[in-house]
């Protein structure tokens, strides 16, 4: 909620509460009213009820009272206005905002779809977000888009399980679908859609059961995780190989640290095609180039500084933000 919107509520129940406090006290002092019947004295006469009073009210009352009474009736007739003006603000605030995401949404391309923000999904957005990669958050619990949208991210309240609302995502458009939902069988659903509408979408998911990974693939998945399994290698390896694990989580996570890992794909510049890899990324001290993908899938670790880049490779590169944003200027323009 907008904060000026926020302040204003604030201010009219501070007016309230203090024009009921102001008029319970009054009686009291000059009348002796009991609290009660002074509370409620005030309460009918702000209100303008129209009760008679509920004990006779001497010369210095009724002044009192006359006073009450125009401060009182201006106090609720602000506080109703206002109230009347903050609820058209929100409506009018929610249909415009459903406009610009609407609008925001149809001009993506190339985007990543996130199919549901539970805990699975939520952590692969923030992930997403932490790259700068345009993304999609699809859920149709409103508590969970409204989390989202107060996080920064694009999120669209609709059933991801129909194809009118995959279309209203822009899934065929879209370059990559997450889905987290929370089931498998409503996930084999989901896949089976958005694959009939995007066929070249690749799709990433995770396995509750582990009979169900072979169904999400073929369902269309092109990477299936299992958590249970993931969880129980990672526990084995923290106790084997704990600097091993320490590493990937360095590399991974980048705790504190503007270190991080990426993938770039070298684009068919002739600046760039050919040369040897010693000339792009040697330099950067700040730079480590773990592994070249080749463009006939085969997978190079740990390659040579000779070695020549051509266009299609994808280089899997570790080092500080900004020498990777050098690497990818460099990987596309030769300079």
């Amino acid at each position: 909620m907008d904060r000026r919107i926020v302040r204003r509520i604030v201010l009219i129940l501070a007016l309230m509460v203090f024009t009921l406090i102001f008029g319970t006290v009054g009686f009291t002092l000059i009348d002796n009213y009991p609290p009660f019947d002074a509370f409620y004295m005030t309460l009918i006469t702000v209100t303008t009820v129209g009760y008679q009073e509920i004990h006779p009210l001497s010369q210095a009352g009724r002044i009192f009272n006359s006073f009450l009474i125009m401060f009182g009736v201006s106090a609720m007739l602000f506080a109703v206005g206002a109230m009347t003006q903050t609820i058209i603000e929100l409506e009018l605030q929610d249909r415009f905002g459903k406009r610009r995401r609407k609008r925001a949404i149809m001009h993506m391309k190339d985007h990543y779809i996130v199919c549901g923000f539970g805990r699975v999904g939520r952590n692969a957005a923030f992930e997403l977000q932490r790259a700068g990669a345009p993304f999609l958050v699809i859920d149709r619990s409103d508590q969970r888009v409204a989390r989202a949208a107060q996080a920064g991210m694009l999120a669209l309240q609709a059933d991801a399980t129909r194809d009118e609302s995959l279309r209203e995502a822009g899934v065929e458009r879209a370059r990559g679908f997450i889905a987290a939902l929370a089931t498998d069988a409503d996930n084999v659903f989901v896949i089976l859609s958005a694959k009939s509408l995007n066929p070249r979408l690749t799709v990433v998911t995770r396995a509750s059961e582990e009979d169900a990974e072979e169904k999400l693939r073929r369902a269309g998945a092109d990477t299936v995780f299992s958590p249970y399994s993931i969880a129980g290698h990672r526990l084995a390896q923290a106790l084997v190989r704990p600097h091993v694990v320490q590493l990937l989580d360095f590399a991974t996570q980048a705790v504190g640290l503007d270190v991080s890992m990426e993938q770039m794909r070298v684009g068919p510049n002739p600046a760039v095609d050919s040369r040897k890899l010693g000339d792009l990324a040697a330099p950067d001290a700040r730079l480590i180039v773990l592994a070249i993908g080749k463009s006939d899938g085969k997978m190079i670790f740990n390659p040579p500084a000779e070695m020549e880049v051509a266009g299609g490779d994808v280089l899997i590169v570790m080092g500080e933000q900004a020498a990777l944003r050098n690497l990818e200027r460099m990987l596309t323009n030769g300079r």
